[in-house]
């Protein structure tokens, strides 16, 4: 598809005071609530996800993997209520972009849809790695050559085969999202699918496995912990888990009923990740244990793709199926992330802190020039960070979970103070737009800075380092000032939008009190 049949959008306009936003090109009604559920868990992939984070989690807390999960899903949970809040009062593609700038003004607007593009485009270049990976074991399964699975150590090749899976992705992403749902439907379904088998045969072949444990309930107590750096540690891990459901907000422009539909979405897509993966860790802290030797958790050389090695003891010769399966959760992901990052660049420039080009809509009506844009910077960083890091899948990831408590905790704090005039109205005013966003808030903020002071010791992660920093710290929070940097530049270019007359703040009490 050629960008040249896109089209541009009008000249941003500001918001009105209802809170509605002008419509942005995109198409209107495409998505249903479980359309919207199934993207949203494709985004949060939960196969690529207990794969490359158990790994790095064991290592932290060890046998608390459901405890932390647990934890960590309160304050997602906290945080979608208050996107669900934000989405019924301004349903915009943008987000924490529109939101934070209409609570808090358009530095810290900018700011937080910054943290939301770092963190698409870090998130777009982890499932494109294993995704590679997984590939070449993939193809040294089906043809009894384990020599193929060595070509994903060839970095020239990795990255190359890297380029083509994000330029498929991109290709679908511009498609539109009614290309976008049919795909999810078969490659989600697939994954969970095998998940299932997976999860069950674990069970049931715990009790021969050596270093096997037997289930234990204190597994869901996080005082178990050994400490709060080891809990934070774990809980920007588990965030990590859980990224991924405010896809369904980022759509909210394109669901049936939006302003419900998108929040009702966001809601049941993290509660059934939950579900998966308190299952999937249950079945193998048992099958497996916490070992630091053969197919132990806490083997190093597990860590990056715990099924590598625990797949065909599961499932024998089915086990490629989980490295399909594996594959399907990368390639879904990587296609559906696609999404939030194309529409809030789209958002973003619809109100003016862009270039125009940005804001432009193909004869799918998808932000075709975004989806380009996003998946070009996902593939150079991708190709950056295997150049630098020894272990890029973990650098990338904890730096990932920092990201996310950045922007989310600054989403949930402006929730608070966007309503604050409206907060202490009703119970539900108070629970929904007060208490439940304030203390995600504070949670997700406190962990972003207790990662921040852990993460400049090169310890922290890999061990790869610039100049004595961490690598983790450098992506975590350089990547955050190189978003205060471009805001300097930006603000000189779009005074409009940093003098508030393209998206303007709302006056308090302004917002509708939707359910």
């Amino acid at each position: 598809m050629s960008l040249s049949t896109a089209r541009r959008t009008q000249t941003p306009v500001p918001s009105s005071d209802t809170g509605l936003v002008r419509s942005k090109g995109l198409a209107s009604g495409q998505l249903g609530l479980f359309a919207a559920v199934m993207i949203g868990i494709s985004t949060i992939a939960p196969a690529y996800v207990l794969t490359s984070s158990l790994g790095p989690t064991v290592q932290a807390i060890g046998t608390q993997l459901p405890a932390i999960f647990i934890i960590g899903f309160i304050p997602m949970f906290l945080v979608a209520l208050a996107y669900r809040e934000l989405n019924a009062d301004t349903p915009d593609s943008g987000t924490t972009f529109t939101w934070v700038s209409q609570a808090f003004g358009p530095v810290l607007g900018w700011l937080g849809g910054w943290g939301l593009l770092a963190a698409n485009i870090i998130v777009l270049s982890n499932l494109a790695g294993v995704a590679v990976d997984f590939f070449y074991l993939f193809l040294a399964q089906v043809t009894g050559n384990p020599a193929l699975a060595e070509l994903a150590n060839n970095k020239l090749l990795n990255v190359a085969t890297c380029l083509v899976f994000v330029g498929a992705a991109v290709w679908i992403a511009c498609r539109g999202l009614t290309t976008t749902r049919m795909v999810q439907y078969v490659l989600v379904g697939f994954q969970l699918a095998v998940l299932a088998w997976f999860t069950i045969g674990a069970v049931t072949k715990a009790a021969a496995q050596p270093g096997h444990l037997a289930f234990d309930a204190s597994w869901f107590n996080p005082m178990h912990i050994d400490s709060f750096s080891a809990f934070a540690v774990g809980l920007s891990l588990s965030i990590f888990a859980f990224w991924g459901w405010d896809v369904c907000l980022t759509m909210n422009e394109e669901t049936k009923n939006g302003e419900k539909t998108s929040g009702r979405a966001a809601a049941l897509t993290a509660i059934g990740v939950l579900a998966i993966y308190l299952l999937g860790s249950i079945a193998m802290l048992m099958f497996a244990g916490i070992g630091e030797s053969g197919l132990g958790l806490r083997n190093p050389e597990n860590a990056e793709n715990v099924f590598t090695s625990i797949a065909t003891p599961v499932m024998g010769p089915f086990a490629v199926l989980l490295s399909l399966a594996v594959l399907s959760s990368c390639a879904a992901s990587l296609q559906s992330t696609m999404i939030s990052p194309a529409r809030s660049l789209l958002a973003i420039s619809h109100h003016g802190a862009l270039p125009r080009q940005f804001a432009s809509i193909n004869r799918f009506k998808s932000p075709a020039f975004a989806t380009v844009v996003a998946g070009g910077v996902s593939a150079g960083f991708y190709a950056l960070m295997r150049v630098l890091s020894s272990n890029v899948l973990n650098d990338t990831i904890l730096a990932l979970g920092m990201m996310i408590c950045f922007y989310y905790g600054i989403t949930a704090l402006a929730c608070v103070w966007y309503f604050r005039h409206t907060a202490l109205d009703s119970v539900r005013n108070f629970a929904l737009r007060l208490l439940a966003p304030l203390l995600g808030g504070i949670a997700l903020v406190a962990v972003f800075i207790q990662t921040a002071v852990d993460s400049w010791d090169p310890a922290y992660g890999s061990g790869s380092e610039i100049f004595g920093v961490g690598l983790v710290f450098v992506i975590g929070v350089g990547i955050i000032a190189l978003g205060a940097l471009f805001l300097v530049g930006a603000a000189a270019r779009r005074p409009e939008f940093f003098s508030g007359r393209s998206l303007p703040r709302k006056a308090p009490g302004s917002a509708k009190d939707r359910v």
